[in-house]
């Protein structure tokens, strides 16, 4: 990795999801959808599917602090999913679903404990936020099919009926900030 990138993890739901959306973002260098935050080694996509390995579906994402902040994409991570709802986020239930924040250092860890606290001062949400805020462990990648999913398959009906709708929330905010 270049000396001038950085790493953010989060885990926001479903990593079709989320992969789509930060991809769009300048800076971002890559986004790889993974499995972090529980306690089994290596972890297969029907295992943590099953809700039992404890891991999150995750992405890990490279990119250039001097073209995005991690405050902007923290400030992306929360406009693009539901903070408020404990292991789940639409129909996908399970903690593999949760709402993550895995900082990689204290200044990571400083930002995401403050973007909380201001949302919550705002009252930005009707119910009080829930995301877990934990240190980075290991992150192991998904398994290859789900790298660049939505760019692979926009025609499939999970794309048109889940993923097309949050980005076009996403455009509608952060569109001047798309590649």
């Amino acid at each position: 990795m270049n000396d001038h990138l950085a790493v953010a993890t989060f885990g926001n739901g479903c990593f079709w999801c989320t992969e789509a959306i930060f991809q769009q973002l300048k800076g971002v260098e890559t986004v790889l959808p993974g499995y972090t935050g529980g306690h089994v080694k290596n972890p297969s996509y029907r295992e943590v599917c099953a809700g039992t390995t404890g891991h999150a579906e995750a992405i890990q994402i490279t990119y250039d602090p001097k073209v995005i902040s991690y405050r902007e994409l923290l400030d992306v991570f929360f406009y693009t999913h539901d903070p408020t709802t404990l292991n789940r986020q639409g129909a996908d239930v399970g903690t593999q679903y949760r709402s993550a924040i895995f900082f990689h250092n204290k200044e990571q860890q400083a930002d995401a404990k403050t973007i909380i606290a201001q949302l919550t001062a705002e009252a930005v949400y009707p119910d009080p936020i829930v995301t877990e805020v934990s240190a980075m462990g290991i992150f192991y990648q998904a398994e290859d099919y789900h790298k660049d999913y939505y760019i692979n398959n926009k025609e499939q009906g999970y794309c048109r009926a889940v993923i097309n709708p949050k980005l076009d929330k996403f455009m509608k905010k952060y569109g001047d900030k798309t590649k």
